[in-house]
C-alpha cells in the first residue's frame, strides 16, 4: 500500500472526492512505469542510504501523480483538457517550487503529457513554461525578501535557493520583473515596517 499526501493530491487535482474511487489500469504508460520504478525500488531498498530512499520515493509519488494526471485527463471533455492541464500545472509548481530538478520536462512528466503539449498548451495562454516557474519563484523571494524572519539570509542564500544560477542572474531577473534590485527591494520593505 502506498500513502499519497492529500493536501499535495488536492492541490494537483482538485477535492478527493472526485477522484477517490478512481481506477488506473496498467494500459496506461505512465502507470506501467510507476509500477516497474517501485518494484525496483523495493528490490533495492535496503541498498539505499536514508536521504537517497526519500529522494527515490519522491520520484516514485511523482510518478504516481503523472498517472493520476494522465487517468482524469481520460474523464475531463476535450474542450476543457487544456485548461485543466494548465491549472493543474500551475499548481504543482506552487507545490514544488523549491524542487531542484522541477523544470518543464519534469513538469510534463508529471502532468502526463509531452513537453510539446504542455509547451503548446501554455502558448495558447501567451506564456511560456519556463518563465512561469521563474516567476513564480521570484514572487516567493520578493515576500522572502519583504518579510523580517529572512532578514538573516544573504540575498545569495535566496537566489541559490530558489535555483537562480547566480546571485547576479537572480538580480537582474529581479530588477526586470520589480523594477529594483533585491536589495533594494528589501531595504525598501524594511522602511515600510518602521
Amino acid at each position: 500500500m502506498i500513502e499519497l499526501p492529500r493536501a499535495r493530491l488536492e492541490g494537483l487535482f482538485g477535492p478527493s472526492n472526485l477522484y477517490t474511487s478512481l481506477t488506473i489500469g496498467a494500459e496506461l504508460a505512465s502507470t506501467t512505469l510507476a509500477l516497474t520504478y517501485f518494484r525496483e525500488l523495493i528490490r533495492v531498498e535496503g541498498q539505499l542510504g536514508a536521504d537517497t530512499a526519500e529522494r527515490m520515493s519522491s520520484i516514485g509519488l511523482d510518478l504516481i501523480m503523472a498517472s493520476i494526471a494522465e487517468r482524469l485527463a481520460k474523464e475531463v471533455p476535450r474542450p476543457l483538457h487544456g485548461s485543466v492541464v494548465v491549472q493543474r500545472a500551475k499548481a504543482y509548481v506552487e507545490a514544488n517550487l523549491h524542487d531542484q530538478t522541477l523544470d518543464p520536462p519534469r513538469l510534463a512528466a508529471a502532468m502526463g503529457v509531452s513537453l510539446r503539449r504542455l509547451q503548446e498548451l501554455f502558448h495558447e495562454r501567451g506564456q511560456h513554461i519556463s518563465d512561469w516557474i521563474w516567476e513564480r519563484r521570484l514572487a516567493v523571494d520578493a515576500k522572502r525578501l519583504a518579510d523580517p524572519a529572512s532578514l538573516h539570509l544573504p540575498i545569495g542564500t535566496l537566489a541559490y535557493e530558489s535555483e537562480f544560477t547566480s546571485q547576479a542572474h537572480f538580480s537582474r531577473r529581479f530588477k526586470h520583473r520589480y523594477g529594483c534590485s533585491p536589495g533594494e527591494h528589501r531595504r525598501a520593505a524594511q522602511q515600510s515596517v518602521r
